[in-house]
């Protein structure tokens, strides 16, 4: 007779062992490393998180890198970079392809450094030497000549704002040789040689006057060159008039500091500019940039300009998508969740923290899913009341009110398993280092809760969205199971592909797969 302790026969669905242990020391599912490296260059910024450092997580992503297939990194750096809108991690990922595949990197060069800022990246990335190398090489160092042969004077002035390295440090480096004689004196111009100021191309030259004769008009300029000038009222609000919708968005406060909102009409100006659809949709900006912005906003500025962030928030949460069926969002409010969701920077710190992203995203579900249930968790589930004729923002920050409290992922299931409760659509949002829900069995407490769940409803999905850069969930992977990471709309459109049985057993990585590389 076999040892029934041992071979007991196991009641419900099949669940699946633990194979790992997360950062907080609970019972958790390895992803497997292609999904490893996803969910790091979808939520990675390369800083100190609340369970792991910038180092930690650089050592990961290299690692993952080196074994991974190279198309697949490329695909990785691109989905980052076009789809999660990520800064640091795609240019990561294409450095190590400057090592590993050149042909790949130059195949995709283009669609990951899309502007000044990321071309500084690559850069620095590679002459750090921390991919293997700390010279360009040649194939890279000519597709930095051509990014900068081909670069308006608007792409090019961006780019020079902005150290380590410098766009001066970047020319200086490839030796950029230009046919046409703006070009030359531009670059010359830029890293302080000699030059034909009549050769000028009319942004600079324009700037290089104003900085000669305040009374002439102010040239139009990322405004970091013209911060550090003496300007009145009316130059300010000409530079906000101007600015890029991200920039207009990131200087609420230094406008008011100088007067802008005091110019007649301004405050609608800004306000008009905030709200208009388009250039929302142009920004590509992330909901939680905006909270930033509402968050960060100083009583100065004028009521109809935060109220204008709201209206483009909702705009940017345009791809929150309409559920069939019943549909459950929880929310983690645990007290891992008040750390900042991109990590901690010296002097870079983000005010927005991990609850508010995860709060801002159950608010966008139950804005556009009235009749969705709200489970906020931590050790349990936190009642709370929430209207869904609210604002996103409202509902969201009576949801970041709650913090505290230790994780427990399987709390919110096991809440509805006690009610007998029905549901189509599970969607989890934490930092998912589950540690205080221990598991009876094999498994996570998680994956036994939901296996239990699923025997009332065998047809129920379980979304998990992890907005950390961790390597482990506390649900496996399956034909009922999504993993997915980041805090970009993308998550919302994979989420209604995958809620519709529109992405295939590969979920996730597949959709990074299926990325044409040519």
């Amino acid at each position: 007779m076999v040892n029934t302790e041992l071979f007991q026969t196991l009641r419900g669905l099949f669940v699946p062992a633990a194979d790992a242990v997360n950062e907080a020391g609970g019972a958790a599912y390895a992803l497997r490393p292609e999904h490893q490296l996803a969910q790091l260059a979808a939520t990675g910024c390369l800083n100190n998180t609340f369970y792991a450092s910038g180092q930690a997580q650089l050592d990961q992503v290299l690692a993952l890198a080196q074994s991974a297939e190279p198309a697949f990194v490329a695909r990785t750096a691109v989905y980052a970079r076009r789809a999660g809108h990520m800064k640091d991690m795609p240019a990561l990922l294409l450095a190590t392809l400057a090592v590993r595949d050149v042909a790949l990197f130059a195949k995709v060069f283009g669609r990951v450094v899309d502007n000044g800022k990321m071309l500084r990246n690559v850069v620095q990335v590679l002459r750090s030497g921390v991919v293997g190398r700390k010279s360009l090489g040649s194939r890279p160092k000519k597709l930095v000549q051509q990014w900068l042969l081909d670069a308006t004077e608007a792409q090019l002035l961006q780019a020079a704002v902005g150290n380590t390295p410098s766009l001066a440090d970047v020319v200086k480096m490839v030796h950029p040789k230009p046919a046409e004689a703006w070009r030359a004196a531009w670059f010359a111009w830029l890293i302080g040689r000699p030059h034909e100021a009549a050769a000028l191309p009319p942004l600079t030259a324009a700037f290089e006057r104003f900085k000669a004769d305040r009374t002439s008009e102010v040239p139009d300029v990322p405004f970091q060159m013209l911060s550090a000038l003496e300007l009145d009222a009316a130059a300010w609000a000409r530079i906000a008039e101007r600015g890029s919708w991200q920039m207009v968005r990131q200087n609420l406060n230094t406008f008011a500091r100088h007067g802008v909102f005091a110019q007649p009409g301004m405050a609608e100006v800004v306000a008009a500019r905030l709200r208009d659809p388009q250039a929302v949709a142009q920004a590509r900006v992330l909901p939680y940039q905006l909270m930033t912005a509402c968050m960060a906003a100083d009583a100065e500025v004028p009521a109809v300009v935060k109220e204008a962030l709201q209206d483009a928030m909702e705009l940017a949460l345009a791809n929150v998508p309409r559920f069939e069926g019943r549909v459950v969002v929880c929310p983690d409010v645990s007290g891992s969740m008040s750390s900042p969701v991109t990590g901690y920077r010296r002097g870079a710190t983000s005010v927005v923290r991990c609850i508010d992203v995860a709060a801002l995203m159950a608010a966008a579900v139950l804005r556009q899913n009235a009749t969705a249930r709200v489970l906020p968790f931590e050790n349990k589930v936190v009642p709370v009341a929430l209207d869904p004729r609210d604002s996103v923002m409202t509902n969201a920050q009576k949801l970041a009110a709650i913090g505290g409290g230790g994780t427990a992922c399987a709390a919110p299931l096991e809440l509805l398993n006690r009610e007998k409760a029905k549901a189509d659509l599970v969607l989890l949002v934490s930092d998912n280092e589950s540690w205080a829900d221990k598991a009876r069995g094999r498994g996570t407490a998680t994956m036994q809760a939901w296996a239990a769940f699923k025997q009332r409803n065998p047809q129920a999905r379980l979304v998990c969205i992890d907005i950390q850069p961790n390597g482990s969930t506390q649900a496996q992977e399956r034909a009922d199971v999504l993993n997915i990471g980041g805090f970009s709309d993308e998550v919302f459109k994979l989420l209604a592909l995958y809620a519709a049985g529109g992405l295939g057993a590969e979920h996730w990585v597949g959709v990074i797969e299926e990325i044409a590389l040519a």
